[in-house]
């Protein structure tokens, strides 16, 4: 199944496919905004961080009809970006870099966690699925076929840090970490990007 994010930057929907065995809650054609932008290879944090405020302050003026003044990023190191709109409740923000790429997602309905990766061979991959993704995905990725591995371990790391941001949660060792609820849904993106969000 997939639903459909406004993406008012480009003039598009992207589509977010529902993962298996998610509940289909992602309401994203009226509740969630998600905007990406290319950057610089090269860019600094701080270049794609100010690209990414930016172009999201645009389109959150062109989705709600604020102005520019009525949206106030708050960013405090250590801590989850939020985003502050003029007479409003205050919705769910997050934000994701990888090098070449950035992006952003706002959920008026609560809380959203979104991550942005890039496809790429991670040597001790088995190692990292123990420690951070757990047992049960270690054991997926084990089985599957070594052409589609590198692929679906990036994924799995994305499904899991959409889920620790929704929750404001710091990347731990799985073994400290509860169940995370949420329904996480794959961004469509072209490959070698893959993003997910989490919504409650």
């Amino acid at each position: 199944m997939s639903v459909e994010a406004v993406d008012v930057m480009n003039g598009k929907r992207r589509v977010v496919n529902v993962l298996p065995g998610q509940l289909a809650r992602l309401h994203v054609d009226t509740d969630l905004l998600l905007i990406s932008i290319t950057t610089d290879p090269g860019a600094s944090r701080a270049q794609a961080r100010l690209g990414i405020r930016t172009h999201l302050r645009d389109a959150l003026g062109e989705w709600l009809d604020l102005k520019p003044c009525d949206i106030t990023f708050v960013s405090v190191p250590g801590r989850p970006p939020r985003v502050i709109l003029d007479g409003a409740l205050e919705p769910g923000l997050s934000i994701s870099h990888e090098a070449g790429l950035s992006l952003a997602a706002v959920n008026l309905q609560g809380p959203v966690g979104v991550d942005l990766m890039k496809t790429q061979d991670v040597p001790d991959w088995l190692i990292v699925s123990k420690d951070y993704l757990g047992p049960t995905t270690t054991c997926q990725l084990l089985a599957t076929p070594d052409t589609q591995r590198t692929l679906a371990f990036t994924e799995a790391w994305c499904q899991r840090e959409a889920l620790l941001k929704l929750h404001g949660q710091p990347l731990m060792e799985s073994t400290a970490l509860p169940v995370l609820a949420g329904c996480v849904g794959q961004i469509d993106l072209p490959l070698p990007w893959v993003a997910m969000v989490a919504v409650l």
